[in-house]
């Protein structure tokens, strides 16, 4: 049964295969950009900053007129700005948080509303592994994506009796465009750590955001999924 799907960030990367998947599999799905553009063949794109409930809200407006009540969101747009502790910046710190974090909860706020009155929704946040594997130089983006275990997990417990699922996806390291101009001998390195010796492809990880947001994953709520090749196992 097709669905409408709003995937925030889905005009690059992991998003933007996120967003493909959904088309291939005869949903209705729209995609959110800063710019407005960009999304994949047979996806609306709509401009939202998720730093803005204003925006957001209007994005949501948008996509209901055009496609119907929102029944799956993704929650996807993400920024890093790596440095060391002593080095961060109270600005680096808490932009990270407001558009990874808060901006998450600012799209999840809004989709919950037309889930409620459908008694039906998924809503999958995409974290990473270093999350709760930590990484150097990501204080911000590290913290900023391990509370949104605590977030799916919150939003399972007040919203599991309607219907609703919430799920957390963590993606390892992924072949973009960013892991490709790393020098090779630190894709190397990088390769070393990970049990699967490879890198993972977008689709990897949009196959299994698909997957948790069927009718398959119907009873899965509060998980959190790695898609890294074992890279962060046990934490």
């Amino acid at each position: 049964m097709a669905r409408t799907v709003l995937i925030t960030g889905g005009n690059r990367g992991i998003g933007y295969a996120i967003a493909e998947e959904f088309v291939r599999r005869g949903d209705r799905v729209a995609v959110t950009s800063r710019s407005g553009s960009g999304g994949p063949d047979g996806a609306v794109t709509v401009a939202a900053d998720v730093t803005d409930a204003a925006s957001v809200d209007a994005a949501f407006t948008e996509v209901e007129k055009q496609l119907g009540p929102v029944e799956v969101v993704v929650a996807n747009a993400g920024i890093t700005r790596d440095t060391l502790v002593l080095r961060m910046s109270e600005e680096d710190f808490t932009s990270v948080l407001d558009t990874n974090l808060t901006g998450a909860f600012r799209v999840v706020k809004r989709a919950s509303k037309g889930m409620l009155k459908a008694r039906f929704g998924r809503v999958v946040l995409i974290s990473s592994v270093v999350g709760l594997y930590g990484g150097a130089g990501q204080v911000n983006y590290s913290s900023s994506k391990a509370a949104l275990v605590g977030m799916a997990r919150s939003l399972t417990r007040e919203l599991g009796a309607r219907g609703i699922t919430a799920n957390v996806v963590a993606p390892g390291f992924i072949e973009t465009e960013m892991t490709a101009a790393l020098p090779e001998e630190q894709q190397a390195e990088y390769r070393k750590a990970i049990p699967a010796g490879r890198f993972a492809s977008s689709d990897e990880v949009a196959k299994v955001v698909a997957w948790v947001a069927s009718d398959d994953a119907a009873y899965i709520s509060g998980a959190v999924i790695p898609v890294d090749g074992g890279l962060g196992m046990g934490h």
